[in-house]
């Protein structure tokens, strides 16, 4: 440690140990790169953007024009490229000094008012060149990216207005957010408005594909649409499933069962027997049934979402009795976000669940 502080750098026992520990990783079948696959597989520019053609249209118009780029909002499901495009395209306008020419910030900072009139219209006051650092022209602005932006205050937006107002010469604005109804109306008349849409199944699929013959990982095309099936057209949670479950097996292949272990997929088994236990109509047997169901610990949320579907697309129900579950369900879901039990909560969806079958 002494060695590795004064010189910075480790000594020869170290990158020895080190060394056998890349060469056991590499016999596994697992690359010595530390960098998440969502990373590393990121689109590096417009055109790798998936599905969304109508906005890789749009905005290729933009890099050509430069200058013209307005102010952009950018909303949709999560997992479907928008932080990744308005990344993609700043690389594309300024090259590799697009990090000293963009501002990010995220839920995970605090974006209050006192944010926003302070780092945010500093920033934004700065002016740009419209010269590279190799002599290549370049729009003479900056780009501000407020990611989740729908979780802003609404003081905080009202005075992200007025400085977007002042620093258009010198400042584009990027809001990123998944609920656009979340976005006061004077800041959504002042952006082009882009709606992401969830990814296809197609092209999903074949993004994993691609990602398993980069790494070298063994999986079957039946596992991967699994795999997109559990993961609802979030691109995200798609590869950094098949990366825990990558390094969870090794070389030895993916199987079905691993992908439900690791994205936490119910197993229709359970679904089954909760419909059944509903028709059987015995509260003892349904309170035994919540028990053994809640020492599996698969996430209540979890249940919910893939019974709604299940009670969805099944031709056994009638309509009002779809209907009576689905409402159900929406008013368990509410409980558990207000942090109640989820044994109980699930025993009165079951109990709910017998009595609208007996409709």
């Amino acid at each position: 440690m002494d060695s590795f502080l004064k010189t910075g750098k480790i000594n020869q026992e170290q990158q020895s140990t080190s060394s056998g520990l890349k060469s056991k990783d590499e016999s596994r079948g697992i690359s010595s790169s530390t960098t998440p696959w969502v990373e590393k597989y990121r689109p590096r520019t417009v055109d790798e953007v998936s599905e969304q053609s109508e906005i890789v249209a749009v905005l290729k118009q933009c890099l050509e024009q430069g200058a013209d780029m307005p102010h952009l909002l950018f909303y949709g499901p999560p997992g479907t490229g928008k932080t990744s495009t308005i990344i993609a395209a700043a690389r594309q306008l300024f090259g590799d000094m697009y990090k000293d020419r963009m501002l990010e910030l995220n839920a995970s900072d605090d974006r209050g008012i006192q944010v926003i009139r302070d780092k945010v219209k500093t920033f934004a006051q700065l002016t740009a060149s419209d010269r590279r650092p190799d002599g290549k022209p370049c729009p003479p602005f900056k780009i501000v990216v407020l990611d989740e932006a729908d979780s802003m205050t609404a003081p905080a937006q009202a005075a992200l207005r007025r400085t977007i107002e002042r620093e258009t010469k010198t400042t584009r604005f990027c809001l990123i957010c998944n609920y656009v109804s979340c976005i006061i109306d004077p800041l959504t008349s002042r952006c082009s408005k882009f709606r992401f849409k969830p990814l296809s199944h197609d092209i999903m699929l074949t993004r994993l594909e691609h990602i398993c013959n980069e790494e070298g990982v063994k999986c079957a095309p039946r596992v991967l649409a699994r795999l997109v099936d559990a993961s609802g057209g979030d691109m995200r949670r798609a590869i950094t499933s098949l990366q825990s479950t990558a390094r969870l097996k090794g070389e030895d292949g993916i199987e079905e069962v691993d992908v439900l272990e690791v994205v936490g997929t119910v197993p229709d088994v359970w679904l089954d027997r909760m419909i059944e236990m509903g028709r059987m109509y015995d509260y003892q047997k349904m309170d035994g049934f919540v028990e053994d169901l809640i020492f599996e610990a698969y996430s209540a949320a979890q249940i919910l979402e893939q019974l709604h579907d299940k009670i969805v697309f099944s031709t056994d129900l009638k309509d009002n009795q779809k209907a009576l579950i689905c409402k159900s369900i929406s008013i368990c879901a509410y409980r558990l976000q207000e942090g109640c039990s989820e044994y109980v909560t699930l025993l009165n969806l079951l109990c709910s669940v017998a009595k609208a079958l007996k409709c």
